[in-house]
């Protein structure tokens, strides 16, 4: 049914993992693995600490973990799924995550690729007007039209565009600053009590 509260585990509830809960779990019932013994401050943001077989027998798994870790999660996960389950990545590249997925995920399981494109700062209160990219790897229209929904009904615009034109444009926007935030970080750079408005935009 329309709306239909949907079961969702996470695994991993860093910032990004527990930004994802706390905005979901008043709409969905999400179960979270993590290995840091956060069960009490899961349990605040609405969510139920699980273990991973548990978190991996829901409907939709989503990994929140650092793309350095996330080809061991996939290997580790895959013997675990339902076989109709979906998967959901969150990583900020797509090409090589979604090879990886098609490669050691079953063929049964279902793939949709994302990038939210906000974090916990800039989405802290809100997930309305923000944007997340999504690639349909494998997934069936109608489970597609529901996990658009759940989207939408938080006010995210969805930006529907192959793994390789994501990564290109991240190239140019999210890459680059990054690239230019840790140089700054390693410069050291500070406030000097004369700032230019241009110097002050770079600090923040």
């Amino acid at each position: 049914p329309h709306g239909a509260a949907i079961k969702i585990g996470i695994i991993g509830f860093g910032r990004l993992g527990a930004l994802l809960t706390r905005h979901f779990a008043g709409d969905h019932d999400i179960k979270v693995f993590d290995t840091r013994g956060l069960a009490r401050r899961i349990r605040r943001l609405g969510a139920r600490s699980a273990s991973l077989a548990e978190v991996c027998a829901q409907e939709i798994v989503v990994p929140c973990v650092p793309i350095a870790e996330f080809e061991g999660v996939l290997r580790r996960i895959a013997g675990l799924l339902r076989k109709d389950a979906l998967v959901v990545d969150v990583c900020s590249v797509k090409e090589r995550p979604v090879r990886l997925m098609r490669r050691l995920l079953p063929p049964s399981v279902e793939i949709l690729a994302t990038h939210p494109n906000f974090g916990p700062d800039s989405a802290a209160e809100s997930l309305k007007g923000r944007q997340i990219a999504v690639y349909k790897v494998r997934i069936s229209p109608r489970r597609y039209a529901r996990i658009k929904r759940a989207f939408t009904r938080k006010g995210l615009a969805l930006m529907e565009m192959s793994p390789r034109e994501h990564d290109k444009r991240m190239a140019s926007s999210l890459l680059l600053t990054h690239f230019i935030g840790r140089g700054l970080i390693e410069f050291g750079a500070k406030p000097t009590g004369i700032d230019t408005e241009g110097y002050k935009r770079l600090l923040r």
